[in-house]
């Protein structure tokens, strides 16, 4: 509240000095000192008075309509209210002038009253309106690109962690079943169950907070889980995995093989006489895992979080997708494997498309605001001109908020189109050059 009213006063010190400039030239002489102190104090308790009005309605409106602030149709309802405000302001400040520091009655406080006067301050409410909303709309727009690009960051980061830290209880869940059953049906297998899943269960808090890890380390670990369920399957089940990678560097997300054996031995019956085969193996640059398909005929609802895991996280890191295919005799899943450049490649090339976008969204703003401006500058200098006419001063003090506003629309539309005469694009380029070659 501080801020505004400081802000307030400085507006009302330079309206001060605005009008004091006006009716200089326009012959108007002050020598009385007291007389001075108290017109700028008037000048100051109306500027106060209409900022913090129109302020707090600012904040109101802001309060009430958030994302939907600047939408057309509330920008009328928000201007409309703080005209209204404003007038509303003017006439109580009008009479508290005329009846407590003129001294003047209620009746000839009514008697000064004229359309002329409400006309004029409407206009000088509508210009300081929409300077209010232009600055409050140029605040809300930086505001909004900081805390959008903090939501994305964030978001994203959150996400991923939410969808790494689902591995640890979903694994763990899953072990202790299939320990359960080892329990009952073998007690020498479920002690060197236990054993093994001490070491897998490393491997799963190790690997789980990281973004990536190579394709020989998360096959090595695959190994290692399937040693675990052939304990409980015995030979039910028939493993293979490649016994070398194309390319040593590149990665997959961490955990996803173990999800993805899980669930094939979760969904498929696993006996001597049906077995399960899993493969895995290389293929376009995709690590494959495909096994038959033997539904069991009594099977728990699945959850999806296994796949919906995989698919989630591949997104957040490239735009490469995990690709499904499934028929009646075989389900394969292909994961992408990730190389530095293609992980690179990939997000660079979203990065530089999201940027290409918002750049050009952010010149169509530029544009539709500094049209609005000039549209606007072109209204109100008729205006201005025929109430310079009208007040019979003699003097063309419309020539300042003319010029002062015009001034304005030159340094907008400079913004806008990127100009300047001084320190253009080849001025730019030259200096730039100019440091490089000092460089080298």
């Amino acid at each position: 509240m501080f801020k505004e009213l400081g802000k307030a006063f400085l507006v009302g010190t330079i309206l001060f000095l605005v009008i004091g400039v006006i009716e200089y030239f326009s012959g108007v002489r002050i020598n009385d000192g007291k007389e001075l102190l108290i017109k700028f104090l008037i000048t100051q308790l109306y500027t106060v008075t209409l900022y913090m009005a129109n302020a707090f309605l600012i904040r109101y409106f802001m309060e009430r309509y958030k994302g939907e602030f600047f939408k057309f149709v509330n920008l009328l309802k928000e201007i409309s209210g703080s005209i209204l405000v404003s007038l509303i302001c003017l006439f109580f400040l009008s009479a508290f002038v005329e009846i407590y520091v003129n001294n003047h009655s209620i009746d000839e406080f009514w008697a000064q009253q004229s359309f002329e006067y409400y006309f004029f301050s409407t206009v000088i409410s509508i210009v300081i309106t929409l300077i209010f909303y232009s600055f409050y709309y140029y605040k809300h727009r930086q505001d909004t690109k900081v805390k959008e690009q903090k939501i994305i960051a964030g978001t994203a980061s959150a996400k991923f962690d939410a969808l790494k830290n689902q591995l640890d209880p979903h694994f763990l869940f899953n072990s202790l079943n299939v320990l359960t059953s080892l329990i009952e049906e073998n007690p020498t297998a479920a002690t060197k169950f236990t054993t093994s899943l001490s070491k897998v269960y490393r491997y799963v808090l190790e690997q789980k907070n990281k973004e990536l890890v190579t394709v020989e380390e998360e096959l090595e670990f695959a190994q290692l889980y399937m040693t675990l369920i052939k304990m409980r399957f015995e030979d039910s089940i028939v493993f293979s995995i490649p016994t070398a990678i194309s390319n040593p560097e590149a990665k997959v997300v961490p955990l996803s093989l173990q999800l993805l054996l899980e669930n094939a031995v979760k969904h498929n019956q696993v006996t001597p006489t049906k077995k399960l085969y899993i493969t895995i193996y290389e293929e376009n640059g995709n690590l494959v895992i495909k096994n038959n398909v033997q539904p069991k005929q009594v099977v728990k609802a699945s959850t999806g979080v296994g796949l919906r895991n995989i698919r989630q996280r591949y997104y957040l890191l490239t735009n490469r997708p995990v690709s499904i295919h499934q028929d009646e005799k075989e389900f394969s899943i292909s994961i992408p494997m990730l190389t530095k450049e293609s992980y690179t490649m990939s997000r660079q090339e979203d990065y530089l498309e999201t940027k290409r976008y918002e750049r050009a969204k952010e010149h169509v703003n530029k544009l539709k605001g500094f049209y609005g401006n000039l549209g606007m500058y072109l209204i109100f200098i008729p205006i201005f001109i025929w109430l310079n006419i009208r007040s019979g001063t003699g003097f063309p003090w419309a020539i300042f908020p003319i010029a002062g506003w015009g001034i304005g629309v030159l340094a907008h539309a400079a913004e806008t189109f990127n100009w300047n005469p001084f320190f253009g694009k080849d001025w730019e380029e030259r200096k730039i050059r100019e440091l490089m070659d000092d460089d080298n």
